[in-house]
């Protein structure tokens, strides 16, 4: 299990894009990790003194992003020292299916299996529930190690 400061030592996000706030279980091929919602969040801020039940809902593609944050501590721990100096980067995505939306108050679990590995690419499956309800399916999502500084922007040139 990884409680709050294991998840932000395993990944380098930060307010207000870390969104996976807790590991309950990870193997040698995936992981079980949780994310609360709720109504402090900054993309509730907008919506005034008094939203519809429909403007509540968490935004789909900040659901995936946290599932692809819980596929990320499963891949940074795979490559281990491997990692180091590396930037994870997600490519595509198949197979995503929204099952309901999710709302402030709501614990979502996220499960994510490692499908294959090869070299520095891995490719990810998985689904997230609310109380053991379907919530999300992700058919494949694939993840890559890149180094850092190839992906720098050049210096710039002096005159």
């Amino acid at each position: 299990m990884l409680t709050a400061v294991g998840v932000r030592a395993a990944l380098p996000h930060r307010y207000p894009m870390l969104m996976v706030d807790r590991v309950l279980e990870i193997g040698d091929d995936h992981i079980r990790a949780v994310k609360a919602v709720t109504l402090n969040e900054p993309w509730y801020a907008r919506l005034g003194p008094s939203p519809g039940d429909d403007d509540l809902a968490y935004p789909d593609f900040l659901l995936i992003e946290s599932w692809t944050q819980t596929a990320g501590i499963l891949a940074t721990r795979l490559a281990g020292d491997a990692a180091d100096g590396q930037v994870m980067l997600f490519g595509s995505m198949s197979g995503i299916d929204l099952h309901r939306p999710v709302f402030p108050g709501d614990t979502v679990e996220h499960h994510a299996r490692l499908e294959r590995a090869v070299n520095d690419t891995m490719i990810f499956a998985g689904e997230s529930t609310v109380g053991g309800a379907p919530l999300l399916t992700i058919g494949q999502i694939t993840m890559a190690f890149r180094p850092g500084d190839a992906l720098a922007p050049p210096a710039p040139q002096g005159s």
